[in-house]
């Protein structure tokens, strides 16, 4: 029965010693290794940071808050604030001071007598460091 061979012994294989290489050409030269700088790794926020950030949300609310140095950003259901705040400084090389979220709920609306569903967001409102700036829409 081939169910019970599992539980059968195999027999030991007999490891053979291990003996140094002998070198063919002992007059050939090796070549000595050049060391190749390796790429900068990517940490994980940064490759989350797309998923992480959806769009800019362009409002005349929005825009105003640029002046106070706050920029607002549509942003996935799942994400929190700390791994915003990490999105946006690996994306736009700025410094992060405050992140607050807003949990936009979903909302019928009717059109004569079908109703739908107006889908909710999460949207965050970043501010940065004094002195720095973001071009959200490039002109």
């Amino acid at each position: 029965m081939a169910l019970l061979d599992v539980f059968k012994k195999k027999p030991k294989k007999r490891l053979e010693e291990k003996k140094p290489k002998k070198e063919m050409n002992p007059k050939v030269e090796k070549k000595p290794e050049v060391k190749i700088p390796k790429a900068k790794k990517t940490t994980k926020s940064s490759q989350v940071a797309w998923k992480v950030l959806e769009s800019p949300h362009v409002t005349e609310k929005a825009t105003e808050l640029t002046s106070k140095n706050e920029y607002v950003f549509k942003v996935s259901k799942r994400s929190n604030k700390i791994e915003i705040a990490r999105a946006v400084e690996d994306l736009y090389g700025v410094k992060v001071d405050k992140v607050r979220i807003i949990n936009v709920h979903p909302k019928t609306r009717r059109l004569g007598r079908t109703t739908g569903i107006k889908k909710g967001y999460k949207k965050a409102i970043v501010k940065l460091h004094k002195g720095q700036e973001i071009e959200v829409l490039p002109r």
